[in-house]
């Protein structure tokens, strides 16, 4: 029997908050899996953020500058 075979058996004989804390700790070793993941692609990261820098940086400016009048307004009350 293979250790997924005794686990699914393994399932059927729990209750609904047992198997409420598996579900979660699946989720916590998903989780843990992603946080020691080493970065793949590392140069594809790279190509992304130079190719959305630009449209970053204006909407920075934009909301930068909508901040601005907000604050504008605020003073004239």
């Amino acid at each position: 029997m293979t250790t997924q075979e005794q686990i699914n058996q393994q399932l059927n004989h729990l209750n609904q908050e047992q198997l409420n804390q598996v579900a979660d700790f699946i989720t916590f070793l998903k989780f843990r899996e992603n946080l020691t993941k080493p970065l793949k692609n590392i140069d594809n990261i790279a190509k992304l953020y130079q190719e959305f820098a630009e449209e970053d940086r204006q909407l920075a400016e934009e909301g930068i500058n909508e901040y601005a009048d907000l604050l504008t307004q605020e003073q004239q009350l």
